[in-house]
């Protein structure tokens, strides 16, 4: 079933933010939860996350009927790396060293960055690279 475009940029958005502060506060566990926000998206779809159904519940029936849908494959790809890197980013935070989640945080914040502010999705485009590697097709 093909999601709204704008679904996975409004959960950029907020993963943007969340991650903005833990960056500036260095918490760890702020950065465990939307770990676990990854793995809902990433395990049991992106139309499971909470950022998902935020967006359907709230934001969604105010702007209207999507312009357009999409795959939800590369979105849950680009998810489950967001959690790889969060998951980096919690035992540096949490066991150290330091250095390790806030480079980890930084990386995660630039791809969210990235796809809620120019609608450019780094997982996105990694999963389809991939997908072309090993299908051979263009």
């Amino acid at each position: 079933m093909e999601i709204d475009v704008r679904g996975p940029r409004f959960g950029a958005a907020l993963t943007t933010a969340v991650l903005a502060v833990v960056l500036v506060t260095g918490s760890g566990w702020l950065l465990l939860a939307q770990s676990a926000v990854f793995a809902v998206g990433a395990g049991a779809g992106v139309r499971n996350s909470p950022y998902s159904w935020l967006f359907r519940a709230v934001v969604r029936p105010r702007i209207g009927p999507p312009p357009a849908t999409e795959d939800p494959a590369p979105p849950r790809f680009a998810q489950a790396v967001g959690l790889a890197f969060a998951v980096v980013g919690v035992i540096g935070y949490l066991v150290g060293p330091r250095w390790l989640g806030l480079a980890a945080t930084a990386c995660a914040l630039a791809a969210a960055f990235l796809n809620a502010a120019f609608a450019y999705c780094l997982g996105c485009e990694l999963y389809l690279l991939l997908r072309r590697s090993t299908t051979g097709s263009a």
